[in-house]
């Protein structure tokens, strides 16, 4: 028992001191340990944040992602631009089993990134398209930076996102207004039809993607990859184990570019919020934000103090509440819905009888409590209690319990005499058998007629 406690209580210590709610070990991947230096304010910001990082090379032999059928890290960074390869320890179906296994992917971009590296047949298994033949460069001669970009217009300049208007979307990558990112020598990438995808930072409609290498300056629309707002610069991907991939430019992520000095054509020198940005998007990929944990569901009788029974009645009166929490950076507080989004209890058996929104009914410094009241269906069978709430940038909530529905016990109806309904035909029976005892009475006590008398 001893040993079992103290287990516990290390394993707590350690969920503690990582502000990642999955872990703390991360492992950067890039062509050379020497490249880390280039990436000394983003990778000092993921130290001071708690991280215990271990770089390595695609050609390191000591490199593994599982020990022993369990990970060895929590979170990837793949950074590298030339290696084609990344070996028999990173191979694609390798890096699937790791986000199998809960395990985050942040994977870097470049305009260099070779079309049949393993990263590419990666993004392919997660529906994430590049150019299958040859390399491709993001340029936009609208938006590009005038300072560093005046030629080869491949450095975008562009608004930071703005708050999503869909529902059930959370801002976490909107930044202030006025803000801009750039967004130097990237590859743009097209996302599928999954609806685990989301694109953070599309390119505006003016950009396309093309490579200088092998084709002209004045492109044909056919020749294009792809263009306009069908590039995604910076994506997310959600597995349904809650498991999370992004995909971004690594030069956004270098020193250089963090709080570099930009301009827009005719406009103004800016500093970039890149910095900030890829603090959000790390903190996103890691599960520092975006985090939902169901503390408690109960559901119970009307008048009751039994929480979550097995059986119910039809037509009971049933209140259901779930606790929920969000983790923000190093600490749990109440989950507060998105805007214009709903958080809906279904009681269904093989289809919803009840769709029902959740509304607050309680909170506290670290959980809010959302509770609706109904009656059950005029129906017996088994029930379930489930909520399924999937939303983009938040972790999916799917808890359901079961629980049988019957008809009223032939000893558990009320009494005919308290139904008032039933009144009138309980006093026709009353008046019925009184008149019955009446004539019976009479009948069996009155003295029959004398015979003899009535002849004389």
């Amino acid at each position: 028992m001893r040993l079992s406690l103290s287990v516990v209580i290390s394993a707590l210590a350690a969920a503690t001191s990582a502000l990642s709610t999955t872990g703390s070990r991360l492992l950067v991947v890039l062509d050379d340990v020497a490249d880390k230096a280039a990436y000394g304010q983003f990778f000092g910001d993921l130290a001071a944040r708690g991280f215990d990082i271990n770089y390595e090379t695609p050609r390191s032999e000591k490199l593994s992602l599982f020990d022993l059928g369990e990970r060895k890290y929590d979170h990837l960074i793949f950074l590298p631009t030339k290696v084609k390869a990344l070996g028999p320890n990173l191979t694609p179906n390798l890096l699937v089993d790791f986000i199998n296994a809960q395990g985050n992917i942040m994977v870097g971009l470049s305009s260099t990134t070779p079309t049949t590296s393993s990263i590419v047949s990666l993004l392919a298994e997660l529906d994430i398209s590049l150019p299958a033949e040859r390399t491709g460069t993001v340029v936009d001669h609208f938006h590009y930076d005038t300072v560093s970009a005046a030629e080869a217009h491949d450095v975008l300049v562009l608004d930071t996102p703005t708050p999503n208007a869909r529902a059930g979307v959370k801002p976490y990558f909107a930044l202030p207004g006025g803000a801009v990112l750039a967004v130097p020598h990237t590859a743009g990438h097209v996302l599928g039809n999954s609806h685990l995808l989301t694109p953070i930072l599309r390119a505006p409609d003016t950009a396309y993607s093309y490579n200088p290498k092998e084709q002209a300056a004045t492109v044909e629309p056919d020749e294009l990859f792809a263009a306009g707002r069908q590039l995604a610069l910076v994506s997310a991907l959600q597995a349904r184990n809650s498991a999370r991939v992004s995909v971004v430019g690594a030069a956004m992520l270098e020193d250089k570019w963090l709080d570099a000095k930009v301009a827009k054509v005719d406009g103004p020198k800016t500093k970039t919020e890149n910095k900030e940005f890829a603090r959000r998007l790390s903190g996103w990929t890691f599960q520092e934000i975006g985090v939902v944990r169901v503390n408690d569901v109960q559901h119970r009788l009307v008048g009751s103090d039994e929480p979550n029974p097995s059986l119910y009645r039809i037509k009971n009166d049933v209140t259901y509440s779930i606790s929920l929490s969000e983790y923000s950076w190093d600490k749990w507080v109440p989950f507060a819905l998105p805007e214009q989004d709903a958080l809906q209890l279904e009681f269904s058996m093989l289809s919803p009888f009840h769709r029902l929104d959740l509304t607050p009914v309680a909170k506290t410094d670290d959980a809010a409590t959302y509770g609706v009241q109904f009656t059950t269906p005029d129906q017996h069978g088994i029930f379930n209690f489930l909520v399924n709430y999937k939303r983009p940038f938040l972790t999916s909530i799917e808890e359901k319990r079961t629980v049988s529905v019957r008809h009223m016990a032939h000893d558990e109806w009320p009494r005919s005499y308290a139904i008032s309904g039933a009144w009138p035909w309980i006093s026709g029976i009353a008046a019925t058998v009184s008149g019955f005892v009446a004539f019976s009475a009479l009948w069996m006590y009155s003295k029959p007629t004398d015979k003899a008398k009535k002849t004389q």
